[in-house]
This record gives C-alpha cells, structure tokens and sequence, in this order.
C-alpha cells in the first residue's frame, strides 16, 4: 500500500499513527474507539480455617461452582443468537466448562483441600489448579498443555465468584468500538455484538485457535499475535484494525485515516455485489456445476441458509439437541425438530450427522457418566459414543427415518475409522426400521443414504474400503488437518503450523476424493477450507463438486466458481499435488487465484 511507509514505524514505538504487525486471521477493516481491556492479576487471599469452619467453606465453594454454572449457561443461551460456525465452537467450550464444573478432578481436588489441608476455597483453586498444569506439563502432550488455559479460565470464573467480583461485559461500549486486549477467550468473545464491537486485536492468540474462527464466524476484523499493542493506549482514541494485512494502526494520521476509509468502502460494495448472486448457478466458466450446501447448527440458522442461496445442507449437527441439558431428548422430540428442518428446506437435501459428542463436546449427563477423558479427541466421541450406547444411536435413528418421510435427507456418520462401524450402524437402522413399520410409523422409503466423515487419517488410508460401505463421503478438513499433523489449532505455541495445504493433509484428501469417484459416490468437503474461495480452484481441480459451509460463506465461494476454468483448475491441482514443499504449494496456488 502506497503509504505503508508512512506509518509502519516499531512495534513497541508510543505516539501517534502507530502501526503494529500481528496475525490477519479475520478479513475485514475496522475503524472505531479504542476500549481497552484491562488485564490486572487477581490478589488470591491466603489463610488457615478453624476445624468448625471446614464444611462452611465446602459450601461457599459449591455455591460459587454453583454459580459458575448458571452463568455458563446464560453464555450459551447468549450464543444461540450467533451465526452457525460461532454458536458451535463457543458451544463446544462452554460444555467443556460445564464438565469442568460438574464432579470433575478440579471441583474434587478443591474439596478435598479445604477438608484436607483447612485452606480457603480460592487457594484451594490455585493450588489444585497448580498441581494439574504440573501434571499436563509432565505428559509433554500439546493438547493436554492447550487445555490448562480452559481449567485455567474456569479456574478464574470460581474464584471471582468467591471474591464477589462482578466479570465486566462488552456491554456499554460506544459504537464500532475497538477491543483492544492481550488475550480473548473464546468466552469473552461470546458476550461481542457485532452491532457495537467494530473489530478486535490481541497480543495473544493463533489464526487457527477458537477466538479467530469466532471472529470469521462473527464477521468481526480481527488481528492476533500483535506484540507491544497495549503499551500507552487510552481508551476512546481511534484505531482501526486491517484484518487483510494483520495489521492494528493506532491514532492514524487523517491521510492513512481517510485512505482505510476507501478501501472499507470498496469492501462493503463488494458484499453488496456478492448478494446479486444468490439466485445465480454456481457453474465454472466452461459449464461444470458444483452444489452449494450450508452447515447448519441451529434450526434457526436455516433461513439464514435459504438467504444466501444454499441448494440444501451439507452439514446438520444434531449435538444441540443434547447439550446444556440433564435429561435425554426423546425420540419425538428429535423427530420434531428434524422435521421441521427437512420441511424448511422445501425439497432440498439434508444431510443430518448423528451425535458427534465427546472431547471438547460433553453433555451434561455425559460427564457424569464417563468422567474425564485423559485425551478427549482420542477417546470415547462420536460414532464410538453412539454404538457404545445403542439405545441413544436407536431413538436419532427413529428420528432421522421418521424425518424423511417429508423430504430428502442423509444419515451422516462421525469420525468413523473402520468398515465395521459402518456395518454395525446399518444393522442397528436395519432394525429401527423394521420396528417403526410394526408400529404403522411412516418412514423414509427408501431408507436414507447413510455416508461417512473422512476426518482421521486412517479412514482416509481406507476410503477405497469404506467407499463400499458408505452411500457418500463427507471431508471434514479441520479434524483431518488436526489428526494428522498432530497439532491443536487452539494451541497459539503450535497453531502456526496448522495448514490444509501440507502435502500429507492434500494427500489424505486426495487418496479419498479418487476413491469415492472410482466408487462411483458423492464426496463433499465440509470443513472449513470449503468456505474458504482460496480453496476452491483446488478442491475442483482435486474432483470434489459439492461443498459445504457456513451460509455467509457462500456468495464468495459462488463467485469464484462462476469465473473458474475447471480445466485449468485440473492442470493446476496436478502441479501442486506433485509437490512436497508447504511454501510452493501455497505460491502455486496463491499465483493461479490471482489470475482471475
């Protein structure tokens, strides 16, 4: 940009126009007041209780515990109201609080010091919560270190309970206003409106961590990773947030002020332009179709879906209807909502993943069934939780069978890993199926194409296998990245090195795109690089032709489909596949989109 040189300047250089660099990890600009978090460490009270005063303070800790949970839950009611993508993964941790909170190892620990050691509850918290990151630290395991700051964070919320220390929202903030903070939890970025909160920077955070797909999922410019950013900023003083470049320029000079202004502008006719093109095919330039889906997480989301020009859903996961919650939802009640959702969607398909609960993802009555898992993503989740208990795979089942007796829908299965699962699956439908007809229930007829999540490494390895034992295949990239490059995208210290575009994910994804199409069946990516126009050229070139996303991602997708030459997008796929080094992939394939 022509007056970069004007105002770059050190990261750690005070005054005005200061420009800082960090990580773009949501597109956008935002130009507003500065607000800035403050981010003072706690005083934790220290002392010794009488033996009479021991069960007192047991109960002043539940009652905090007590508390916590209640506000959890009015922050998971809160998130509801976010887009899709955003109302999951805020979803997701706030159960994980939730468990946390609910007879885990922290609460137990707390406990048994008071009665124990005759300590206060909050430096019970500290103490306990000091021996767990000891013990994390000692497995030299990247995601159980990545998961201390979730303990952490529930950690912080009791102890501000116990000290009666009321949390400060985002809730009285002047318009477009600017976050300014050294780190924001997933949780903190719940409570945003993105009608008052113009954007955010931080000086910790990773471009694949919860906070960032939050962001993107909020529509929010945000910058992570900026170094030096709070050091002598007021509050109220504007800042304007470049989400593009990953770059935060503090009380901007009026020339770099009015030219932000113009290239906000130019986006935000951009997005008008993009919204002329729902109702348009997606077909590349030399006439070959790609279906459109959406990713849906809520009901609520489908005319969301339905605005944007979606042909049907990729993606329906059910885990809402069991989370934040103690009881189990019925077969009816599941059967209702489903319904509804297929009837919305006026003859469109719909495509309804089974339970994918588990790791970061507990229900209530999950986490006082099976306790903590010692590594959530390897454990006891999804389509292993399900056959593990046939009676809660038999009741969705019943629901999704009876849904599709009012339109097209799929059954798809998570994080299968082998053939048998599938089987197993199929003959626990083959079952409910013969007992709804006994009772004169209406069902799908034929049964539902039941498909499966190619999301772990080894089911990619045996996609020619599965793809005999799957009506389709769906691409979950995000899981498939994180298994196979062994990296927690939530984990700044190791989040940089999370990339779909490395040779073994491409590999993976290959491998079972050509397996499915030698099978003869539907393949679709569903994760977030389906989003993602960067990604487009690629994965038709790879052979995939339908894909699936958050709503708002796909006009954009659409564009870039609709100015593609698929041939050329094939010849380009088979350059890039024949190399091995990360950075070339990524030039190869940056250079070809750059040519439209």
């Amino acid at each position: 940009m022509k007056s970069d040189a004007k105002h770059e300047g050190p990261g750690a250089a005070h005054g005005p126009n200061r420009s800082l660099r960090g990580l773009g990890v949501s597109s956008g600009v935002a130009i507003g007041p500065a607000h800035v978090v403050e981010s003072g460490s706690v005083t934790i009270p220290e002392y010794s209780l009488p033996a009479d005063a021991v069960e007192g303070e047991v109960t002043r800790f539940n009652e905090a515990a007590a508390k916590a949970r209640r506000q959890i839950k009015k922050l998971k009611s809160k998130a509801l109201v976010l887009p899709d993508s955003a109302s999951e993964e805020i979803g997701f941790l706030l159960d994980a609080h939730l468990s946390m909170l609910t007879n885990s190892r922290l609460t137990r620990g707390v406990e048994r010091r008071i009665k124990q050691d005759h300590i206060n509850a909050e430096a019970a918290i500290q103490a306990e919560i000091a021996t767990i990151a000891q013990t994390f630290a000692e497995m030299d395991d990247a995601y159980l270190a990545a998961r201390i700051g979730d303990i952490r964070e529930v950690g912080r919320r009791l102890t501000r309970n116990l000290l009666k220390q009321e949390y400060r929202a985002f809730s009285t903030l002047p318009p477009n206003s600017i976050i300014l903070a050294e780190e924001l939890t997933p949780a903190d970025t719940a409570l945003l409106d993105p009608k008052a909160v113009g954007g955010f920077a931080t000086v910790l955070g990773g471009a694949e961590g919860h906070t960032a797909i939050l962001a993107r999922s909020l529509g929010l410019p945000a910058v992570l990773g900026a170094t030096g950013l709070l050091a002598g900023v007021r509050n109220g003083v504007t800042v304007i947030v470049d989400g593009v470049q990953g770059r935060v320029i503090i009380d901007p000079s009026p020339e770099v002020l009015e030219e932000y202004r113009t290239r906000r502008a130019a986006r935000e006719r951009e997005r008008e332009q993009l919204k002329s093109l729902r109702k348009l095919p997606a077909v590349t330039r030399d006439g070959t179709a790609v279906t459109l889906l959406a990713n849906l997480e809520l009901p609520r989301d489908l005319e969301h879906a339905l605005e944007n020009g979606a042909q049907g859903v990729g993606l329906l996961r059910t885990e809402f209807l069991f989370m934040n919650r103690e009881d189990l939802p019925d077969e009816e009640e599941q059967y209702t909502v489903l319904r509804a959702i297929v009837e919305g969607m006026g003859g469109r398909p719909v495509t309804a993943r089974t339970m994918d609960l588990g790791g970061e993802k507990l229900a209530g009555w999950m986490a006082g069934r099976y306790g903590e898992p010692a590594n959530p993503a390897l454990g006891l989740r999804a389509i292993r939780l399900s056959l593990r208990e046939p009676k809660l795979l038999e009741t969705q089942l019943a629901a999704m069978l009876r849904a599709g007796a009012h339109g097209p829908l799929r059954i798809l299965l998570p994080m299968i890993s082998s053939v048998s699962e599938v089987q197993k699956v199929r003959e626990i439908m083959g079952q409910v199926a013969r007992r709804l007809r006994r009772r004169g229930v209406v069902i799908a007829d034929p049964l539902p194409p039941v498909g499966v999540m190619i999301e772990v490494p080894g089911a990619a390895l045996a996609a020619d296998a599965l793809a005999y034992a799957a009506d389709f295949f769906s691409i979950g990239t995000n899981d498939l990245t994180q298994y196979t490059l062994a990296i927690d995208r939530a984990d700044e210290q190791v989040a940089t090195l999370y990339d779909p575009l490395h040779p073994a994910v491409l590999r993976l994804i290959q491998f079972t795109i050509e397996a499915a199409l030698r099978s003869r069946i539907p393949v679709s990516v569903c994760g977030e690089i389906a989003g993602d126009p960067r990604y487009t050229a690629l994965l038709m070139g790879l052979g995939v032709r339908e894909l699936s996303m958050s709503p708002p991602s796909v006009p954009a997708v659409k564009k870039r489909i609709r100015g593609l030459d698929l041939m050329e997008a094939s010849r380009r796929a088979r350059v890039i596949m024949d190399q091995s080094d990360l950075g070339r992939i990524a030039t190869l394939l940056d250079d070809f989109n750059s040519m439209v």
